[in-house]
């Protein structure tokens, strides 16, 4: 990746290496070097951001989470799990230069029909949205920030 977006996100220290004539970056969930695409970038970005600077513990996310949909293998971006290993939050990302438009919102709320998780979030790095569910009172509502990893 020749030039990296500026996102509206923290700095964060990643690990690039080069690998093949590409630009690599270390997934700290994955552990392992990943090739740098612009959703790859928002993806580690985001991560960093969640474990450094909202409490997120680590060793509960996972990144590129398969999952069966309608006889289809889909993968959610990344996926916070609880204690129990439960499914809490689904992260669905984007290069900055897409808009996040309800065609995204439709495709993390198609992975939700399997995982019914409380929370949803979509990134482009520059915009960030982040929706609570209340399924027993079946409403949601947009939350004006992402919360903190104490306050779900």
């Amino acid at each position: 990746m020749k030039t990296t977006p500026t996102l509206n996100l923290p700095p964060a220290p990643l690990r690039l290496t080069q690998r093949n004539g590409q630009t690599c970056v270390f997934d700290e969930l994955r552990r392992r070097y990943i090739k740098v695409t612009p959703e790859e970038w928002v993806r580690q970005h985001f991560v960093h951001f969640l474990i450094g600077h909202l409490g997120y513990p680590q060793g509960l996310l996972a990144n590129e989470v398969s999952l069966s949909l309608n006889q289809t293998t889909k993968r959610c971006d990344t996926v916070l799990y609880d204690l129990q290993a439960r499914p809490r939050m689904i992260v669905e990302y984007k290069a900055p230069h897409i808009e996040l438009t309800q065609k995204v919102f439709d495709q993390i709320s198609r992975y939700n029909i399997v995982l019914r998780v409380p929370y949803l979030i979509v990134s482009n790095g520059i915009q960030h949205y982040c929706c609570r569910i209340h399924y027993e009172l079946g409403r949601y509502e947009f939350l004006p920030e992402i919360p903190a990893y104490a306050n779900l």
